[in-house]
């Protein structure tokens, strides 16, 4: 199984932490946010991983070259500017589509600033099952921007602002506000549905394919350890839940 991590945001909110270093090689814990991904990923038998790059991009070509790529077989995709979600996933389309498994295998798609324990293997298995186009690792938290889901859990819309401003893309009697952990699992069967250009998200891509029936799903991660690292406060905490063992 293929995975990509992406790695190319400017980390403007880990300031001053991301002054000379992309986030992907903030430390935590004595680990880059890069390292303990693919850790993570490795530990489910993942081996071939794409990385995007924009900010500081050389850094992480040079830092993976050092570490001899983890044991793994590892690319970048380098980005002259960023591409958002979607725009950076679609550029990675050839190093999904090439080889055997071709469009029958999905893939995972994780964001580096995250920390979590997620049992990747069931949430493919759950994937699997449903036969979604994509399944999206959600919970029930606070968050200042929900994703909607009715109560079969397929996506139906997303709700952001204090005021709790629903958009709904599909009919629903019952929406469900989750909140994404920037984890996901997706058939390569997206790219040939992809019509967006440019940066874009690829929420906005998921909004859009729901509206025309295609299955979005979540899986429910309630029970596992999370922890954006978007901020150097939540850097700091996700340090002390990695030295408690949060990840063993």
């Amino acid at each position: 199984m293929k995975a990509m991590v992406l790695a190319a945001g400017l980390g403007t909110r880990l300031r001053p932490l991301t002054d000379d270093r992309p986030k992907a090689l903030v430390e935590v814990a004595g680990k880059t946010m890069l390292e303990i991904v693919l850790e993570r990923l490795r530990s489910f038998e993942i081996r071939e991983v794409i990385v995007n790059a924009h900010h500081f991009g050389g850094q992480i070509a040079a830092y993976l070259k050092e570490n001899r790529d983890f044991g793994m077989r590892i690319e970048i995709s380098y980005e002259e500017i960023l591409l958002d979600t979607g725009g950076g996933l679609k550029k990675a389309a050839p190093f999904f589509l090439a080889g055997a498994a071709g469009l029958d295998q999905p893939f995972i798609l994780h964001n580096v600033d995250v920390i979590s324990a997620i049992d990747l293997r069931r949430m493919i298995q759950a994937h699997q099952a449903s036969g979604a186009l994509a399944t999206l690792a959600v919970q029930e938290r606070e968050t200042s921007r929900y994703l909607l889901f009715d109560e079969r859990m397929q996506l139906r819309g997303r709700r952001s602002g204090s005021n709790a401003n629903d958009e709904l893309v599909a009919a629903s009697t019952r929406a469900v506000p989750l909140a994404f952990c920037g984890i996901h699992v997706i058939s390569p069967r997206i790219f040939s549905l992809m019509t967006e250009q440019g940066a874009f998200s690829i929420i906005d891509v998921y909004l859009r394919l729901a509206a025309a029936r295609e299955k979005v799903m979540a899986f429910r991660a309630d029970e596992y350890y999370w922890r954006d690292l978007g901020k150097p406060e939540q850097v700091e905490k996700a340090a002390e839940d990695l030295r408690r063992g949060v990840l063993q």
